[in-house]
């Protein structure tokens, strides 16, 4: 079970202005539409999201949503201040860690992004923390 960091999200309220900020201020560019991950619209979790970066690591700017766990009917909300997202190679693994540390995660399966099975946990402060996997697309 091993652990990458794959991106920053960032929440806002004027994402096109963030965008703008990333671009300019920091030098981001675009991130390689392949390594782009494929939102799920029909759940209509996400509005517009931006995503940049600096060749390694993404950083996903997006609409900040504090009614999103309502409708998501998950506890952890990811798009109410935003998260720092892991990538693993064996999802299931991790979450057994979690479990026998008594951690509590919002398993959010494949529901806001196609093809990637993603949990979400709060650190000790608040902080949303995001590991997923990438799985094959049903």
């Amino acid at each position: 079970m091993k652990l990458k960091l794959h991106h920053i999200n960032l929440c806002s309220t004027n994402v096109r202005g963030m965008d703008r900020f990333y671009r300019e201020v920091l030098t981001l560019e675009d991130e390689d539409p392949a390594e782009l991950p494929p939102l799920n619209h029909e759940k209509g979790l996400v509005g517009d999201v931006s995503f940049v970066t600096d060749g390694i690591i993404q950083m996903h700017l997006t609409p900040r949503d504090i009614l999103n766990s309502f409708r998501s009917g998950q506890v952890v909300n990811p798009l109410e201040r935003g998260h720092i997202a892991y990538r693993t190679d064996d999802i299931s693994a991790f979450m057994a860690h979690l479990d026998a540390l008594g951690v509590p995660y919002s398993d959010w399966g494949s529901n806001a992004v196609k093809g990637w099975h993603q949990i979400f946990f709060y650190d000790p402060d608040g902080n949303v923390i995001e590991v997923h996997q990438v799985v094959a697309v049903n």
